[in-house]
């Protein structure tokens, strides 16, 4: 039983260490995995799309970026856009921070037609289920005072590029 104790202690007490520290620690936890690399991610959503009969919707973003942040909170804790993701689409957040000289995922970027330079941050990018692209997505003109409205505006834009949907959401 000492042992058992000791072990766990040991445990509490590494797991943390193992763990990073926030990328910009006033921001709350990172949301792009920093140390991922843009070019599996999107390899792995796609077999999984390809896999469901999905799209995969890649989310362009940095952990100091306030509406990164918004956006994100919109697509992971809004019920109905949580339910419109899970049933149609497989998304993809991928860190493409440029700051301090940091150009992380340059490579997936470039190969999506280097929307960050269009549109800034956050941009989606929406691929088909064989990695085709489909379309680029600013998305400031979803901003709203209310998250509520955030919320049905990317649902809208989601419901309008499922697939078996051959409209566009303009």
């Amino acid at each position: 039983m000492h042992r058992l104790l000791s072990g766990l202690l040991l445990l509490a007490l590494f797991c943390p260490a193992l763990r990073a520290a926030p990328e910009y620690p006033r921001m709350g936890p990172d949301i792009f995995d920093r140390q991922a690399k843009g070019e599996e991610l999107v390899a792995q959503a796609v077999t999984r799309a390809r896999q469901e009969g999905k799209r995969v919707v890649l989310l362009f973003g940095a952990n100091w970026c306030p509406w990164c942040r918004r956006l994100h909170h919109a697509f992971t804790d809004d019920p109905g856009v949580v339910a419109i993701l899970r049933r149609s689409f497989v998304l993809v957040h991928v860190d493409a921070n440029t700051r301090n000289d940091r150009k992380r995922n340059a490579a997936i970027i470039a190969r999506y037609g280097e929307p960050l330079q269009k549109y800034g941050l956050p941009v989606i990018v929406l691929l088909e289920n064989d990695g085709r692209q489909l379309v680029t997505q600013e998305t400031a003109s979803w901003a709203a005072p209310a998250d509520e409205e955030v919320a049905r505006r990317v649902a809208a834009f989601l419901t309008a590029w499922a697939p078996g949907v051959n409209r566009s959401p303009r």
